[in-house]
């Protein structure tokens, strides 16, 4: 089917339509993006009367999420399998996680990015748009732009919802079985050795966790839209990332020895 759109940009509802919560949320928002290192527009939409993003900027936007959720995913897959080989076979952790296999799964973090997310593209590209071109949300996502397109998608959802939540759904069972062979094999250890094993890969499931419980309740579902999706979607490219350094760098002995030290330092001063 040819398609036939006359939409050249969509107009973003946003988190809220009340200015002074609009505001508030600037403020909190701004905050938590300084501490990930990054901006993006939703901030400045958050203060602009109206916010609108053009048809090429909102496939741009779309595709950039799926790319680094997907490659996030192979990281954590790599990360898992990492724990495994420190845990289960130590004396072999050097030849088995070699810089070659290193550089081997961030290509293929790289790639599967670009896969998915080409995918996606590929998937909504195609849909016409002939209006209305608002969007209730504070992003271009598969849900809120399935909604907004002039044709039925009652075949398309059901192969996005195969794309996205299938991903999900593998990735968490194969990071689940991975976690289950370490735990069994925690057996033959001592308590020291299990106690270090455990706190190990502490980081790595608290990420996993918040990873993929979001992205389940999303895409392992009917494509439509509920009202939380907005919240989940905050949780996800908010908080989580702000996390996600946090999370691991606290797990680092290097690191608590010196918070440690600097607090000791600190409380030093206070005292003089």
């Amino acid at each position: 089917m040819e398609r036939i759109s006359n939409v050249t940009e969509f107009i973003l509802l946003g988190l809220t339509q009340d200015p002074h919560l609009q505001k508030l949320l600037f403020v909190v928002c701004l905050m938590i993006y300084v501490i990930t290192l990054a901006a993006p527009r939703m901030i400045y939409d958050l203060i602009s009367e109206k916010s609108t993003i053009s048809f090429n900027g909102c496939m741009t936007q779309l595709f950039a999420e799926h790319f680094f959720a997907a490659a996030e995913i192979i990281l954590l897959i790599s990360m898992a399998y990492d724990r495994y080989v420190a845990i289960c076979k130590p004396l072999h952790y050097m030849t088995i996680m070699s810089r070659p296999v290193c550089v081997f799964l961030v290509g293929a973090a790289v790639i599967l990015g670009f896969i998915h997310g080409g995918i996606q593209i590929l998937f909504m590209a195609q849909l016409p748009f002939c209006g209305p071109n608002i969007i209730d949300h504070f992003m271009c996502d598969l849900i809120p732009l399935l909604e907004l397109a002039c044709t039925d998608t009652h075949t398309l959802g059901p192969l996005i919802a195969a794309n996205s939540g299938s991903l999900c759904l593998l990735t968490f069972s194969m990071l689940v079985a991975s976690y289950v062979v370490i735990l069994h094999s925690l057996r033959n250890h001592s308590s020291e050795g299990r106690r270090k094993a455990l706190s190990t890969c502490a980081s790595h499931v608290t990420v996993v966790v918040l990873f993929f419980v979001p992205c389940s309740y999303l895409y392992l579902r009917p494509m439509t839209s509920f009202p939380t999706d907005k919240a989940v979607t905050v949780f996800c490219t908010l908080v989580t990332p702000m996390l996600n350094p946090l999370i691991y760098t606290l797990r680092n002995e290097e690191v608590k020895r010196v918070m440690k030290k600097l607090w000791g330092q600190m409380g030093k001063a206070n005292d003089m």
